[in-house]
């Protein structure tokens, strides 16, 4: 099979190995002859063993000497990254078909991000394509004053399921590692668009997400989000983006059939 045809696939574990074993197994359950590669990294000690061995797809598991954040633990499992797309899970993920197949069956020369339509345990849709979120629009979902729930009209895709252009990942640095966790998925969708760049939400795949939501329970977690909405109010990127938002429409792409 072609390069151009072969995906890369990237999952971190932070003390998660039954989730990141729960996740090979639906990737073996529903084989794609696209995957060649899953990259899993080990981002704190943990005893459990990854069940790799009956895989169709190379697996390489990476061992931290210390913790890394979010962007920078995907940036390096780019660095083995040798096909032409590059996907970002999240350990909780489940998947009940070939979606990687099918999102790459979805691309086009133009995009340079792809996300499913990403369900919550219960199957209803969670928020993982999202508007801009402004200082006035955060304080609006924290009262309850705005939609919850993922937004046809979104600027962004949330990390959790990402397939991306490996040629528009490179070309960007990949995630800008100052942020160590939150807020990263949205500055690379954002730089993806300024880049001319398209993100394409494809509605009719579905994947389900068992989100965790540590930042409303951990006071740790909480500040490292904060800390991440502060870079991203202060960077070059939000700024260009919130100016000129509507410039940048026809990149922002919604596909259901």
């Amino acid at each position: 099979m072609s390069v151009q045809s072969q995906i890369t696939a990237s999952v971190v574990s932070h003390g998660q190995a039954p989730l990141v074993n729960t996740l090979i197994e639906d990737l073996i359950r529903h084989p794609s002859p696209h995957l060649r590669r899953l990259i899993v990294t080990i981002n704190v000690p943990e005893a459990e063993a990854l069940r790799t061995d009956t895989a169709p797809f190379e697996i390489l598991v990476v061992r931290n000497e210390s913790a890394h954040g979010f962007g920078a633990n995907h940036n390096r499992a780019f660095q083995h990254c040798e096909t032409a797309w590059f996907a970002v899970l999240n350990p909780d993920l489940r998947l009940g078909g070939d979606a990687l197949g099918a999102l790459l069956q979805a691309s086009a020369p133009s995009v340079g991000l792809l996300s499913p339509m990403i369900l919550d345990a219960d199957g209803d849709p969670a928020d993982a394509a999202r508007r801009l979120p402004t200082p006035w629009r955060v304080a609006a979902r924290r009262l309850r004053r705005e939609p919850q729930g993922p937004d046809a009209d979104f600027d962004w895709l949330a990390g959790m399921c990402l397939l991306a252009n490996a040629q528009a990942f490179r070309a960007l640095g990949g995630f800008d590692e100052r942020f160590f966790m939150y807020c990263e998925d949205t500055d690379l969708c954002l730089r993806m668009m300024q880049a001319g760049w398209a993100l394409r939400w494809v509605k009719r795949i579905q994947v389900v997400h068992d989100a965790r939501r540590q930042s409303r329970r951990s006071l740790r977690y909480l500040s490292w989000h904060i800390e991440s909405m502060l870079h991203l109010w202060f960077s070059r990127s939000f700024w260009t983006y919130l100016i000129r938002r509507q410039h940048f429409r026809p990149l922002r792409q919604v596909e259901t059939t």
